[in-house]
């Protein structure tokens, strides 16, 4: 795990989790996703859910301590082919990535 005062940056996920298909996007989340972002060296920081309001119902963070990291991870193909997938269990799907700064960011 990094520690949380090493300057790095954060990959931040967010969408809405389709109702009709909970337990085959948990299975994908945690059988594949997960571990395949962990391959690509992503570290899983956080994930929330949004119980009531306008906001998306998941938004879940990962870090690296290296810009080139963030890099090399979106021109891989395995990430655009991680997202096609989760998108089959997702709607309203975006990602942004910030600088890292510990705790909850946005």
């Amino acid at each position: 795990m990094m520690d949380s005062t090493v300057v790095g940056y954060k990959l931040l996920l967010t969408y809405d989790v389709n109702t009709d298909a909970l337990q085959d996007y948990y299975q994908f989340v945690m059988g594949r996703y997960l571990p395949a972002m962990r391959s690509l060296g992503m570290e899983m920081s956080e994930a929330w859910h949004t119980a009531y309001g306008d906001a998306p119902n998941r938004r879940i963070g990962f870090i690296c301590s290296e810009r080139e990291t963030v890099t090399d991870l979106m021109e891989n193909e395995t990430w655009q082919s991680l997202n096609d997938n989760l998108q089959r269990y997702v709607s309203d799907f975006s990602y942004k990535v910030v600088r890292y700064r510990g705790g909850f960011q946005i």
